[in-house]
């Protein structure tokens, strides 16, 4: 435990490193104190609030969301996490990062009122943001959930619409190891009469029991809402509510259309309460940006950063990487974490890597590039399909070192695909930027 906090006047770094030594663990999952401090906390809000929560697609949607309110003239505040680079990116205010100072200040005044309460990293940060947003004025909060959603620290707030985008198996020590036990954490943050709205195509029946339990106002995917589409142009359909003829999301993906139907579900679901006119909407799908989401930067060797980090995410990123254009080869600078199931992950996208650059990742659950190379190549020798033209696999001390050394081995029409991390994609990204 850290003998003395910084104050006011001390620097963000300073007092992110201090709340990263704050709490005996970095999860720790439950409600009780985070609710005990934030009642001493002014969070009160007039906002509609929209919680979205999910294994993959939660960031997507977030940033939809936010992007088409915008442009439809609302004040937004938008949470997420991780963060890529700075903390700063957790939290927006209409488009804006929230400013270094009103964090501190923010961070500050819990620290004075929580008294002898633990918090850990995630819930003191989110408390602080919380309070951000209650003090700015706003129209709609956009809040996504921090891991499942019964127990996350973004559970306190009583949201007007809740989104589950899928359910998959991730976080096995938190939330369980079957679909079914971690969609009923993740119902948790549907409310009582309130749209819930459900894009995975296929939900847990745990999800849609708790849903029902709780009279939650169900919308499922298929039921509800669906979208159709051909090369040049899709539509929505919900409940009552079409909108034909909008050019594809700006974000790339197989899966962006559940996304965005995600995201349409939920306004319409609130339109008595937040009108949105059909030029918002198309103007917020061409604007919305999300880092490390199947991002392309420009130039060649043509590169790719993905966050995927669990075997779901990987399929989808298989998926897009089979509907791009020929490349040679493909290239993967790859570091995952100790927790995740790295096995399930290179399995879902062997058959498109030609070249394992496997890198070490920084922290107590990082794992090093030998280790990472030495389970890829696990992998691939047990694939039906390995043959004498099996990939290869180097390892790598840092995703720097790997990107660098990928982008010196290829040709310029090949291609570089970034993922399995966080940590991975913002090395790659620390690496590009001037």
């Amino acid at each position: 435990m850290p003998h003395c906090a910084p104050n006011a006047e001390s620097s963000l770094e300073k007092w992110l490193g201090y709340l990263e030594s704050l709490h005996p663990s970095a999860i720790d999952m439950g409600l009780e104190r985070v609710r005990q401090v934030a009642q001493r906390l002014n969070l009160n809000t007039n906002a509609i609030k929209i919680i979205v929560g999910g294994t993959n697609g939660k960031g997507s949607t977030c940033a939809m969301l936010e992007a088409i309110l915008l442009a439809a003239g609302y004040k937004v505040g938008l949470y997420t996490s991780p963060h890529l680079i700075t903390f700063n990116e957790r939290a927006r205010i209409n488009g804006k990062l929230v400013e270094d100072a009103a964090l501190v200040r923010e961070f500050a005044e819990i620290e004075a009122v929580r008294n002898d309460i633990s918090l850990t990293y995630f819930e003191f940060t989110t408390l602080a943001v919380l309070a951000i947003f209650a003090k700015s004025n706003l129209d709609v909060l956009v809040l996504e959930v921090g891991l499942g959603g019964r127990l996350d620290a973004v559970n306190i707030i009583d949201a007007d619409c809740s989104i589950i985008t899928s359910v998959d198996i991730d976080h096995t020590d938190w939330l369980g190891n079957t679909r079914e036990a971690i969609g009923f954490e993740k119902a948790h943050i549907y409310r009582h009469s309130k749209p819930a709205i459900c894009s995975d195509p296929v939900p847990p029946k745990s999800l849609i029991d708790y849903a029902n339990s709780i009279g939650a106002d169900l919308w499922l995917f298929g039921r509800d809402f669906n979208y159709s589409g051909d090369k040049q142009q899709w539509a929505f359909a919900g409940r009552s509510q079409r909108r034909n003829a909008m050019a594809y999301p700006a974000l790339r993906g197989a899966n962006q259309l559940l996304n965005a139907s995600a995201a349409l579900a939920a306004l319409e679901s609130l339109r008595d309460r937040l009108s949105v006119p059909q030029q918002a909407v198309r103007l917020g799908f061409l604007q919305a940006s999300l880092p490390g989401r199947f991002q392309i930067l420009p130039g060649q060797p043509l590169t790719i950063l993905d966050v995927a980090h669990n075997p779901h995410a990987a399929a989808v990123l298989e998926k897009n990487l089979g509907n791009m254009g020929f490349h040679p080869y493909t290239y993967a600078v790859f570091g995952m974490l100790s927790d995740k199931d790295i096995e399930g992950v290179v399995r879902h996208v062997a058959n498109r890597i030609d070249y394992w650059f496997c890198a070490g990742l920084p922290g107590p659950r990082g794992l090093s590039g030998t280790e990472i190379a030495k389970r890829v190549s696990q992998v691939i020798a047990s694939m039906p399909n390995s043959s004498k033209d099996a990939p290869v696999v180097k390892s790598f001390e840092s995703v720097e070192i790997a990107y660098q050394s990928a982008r010196t081995s290829c040709n310029p029409d090949d291609r570089i695909v970034v993922f399995g991390s966080f940590l991975t994609v913002a090395g790659a990204i620390q690496k590009v930027s001037p």
